[in-house]
């Protein structure tokens, strides 16, 4: 397999889960599949869902939770 860095594709707050009382979209380990959700980025109260382009297993986060991004940023690794 192979990894990947997935990147910020626009400047904002990145959310790693929905809401604060909600449990995170995915940790480092857990399976992903095409088109599922990794987080969120938020501008100006719209939030974008970062998704998956590509199947794996998420192998590092490189930004926390509530983590000021710019485009280009690199948000995860992929394993795919």
């Amino acid at each position: 397999m192979t990894i990947q860095t997935i990147l910020a594709p626009i400047p904002g707050i990145f959310y790693r889960s929905p809401a604060p009382d909600q449990p995170v979209f995915k940790q480092e380990g857990d399976a992903v599949a095409v088109g599922e959700t990794i987080g969120l980025i938020e501008v100006m109260k719209t939030f974008t869902p970062v998704v998956a382009e590509a199947a794996g297993t998420i192998a590092a986060f490189h930004v926390e939770n509530e983590d000021a991004v710019m485009a280009g940023l690199p948000l995860y690794d992929l394993d795919a």
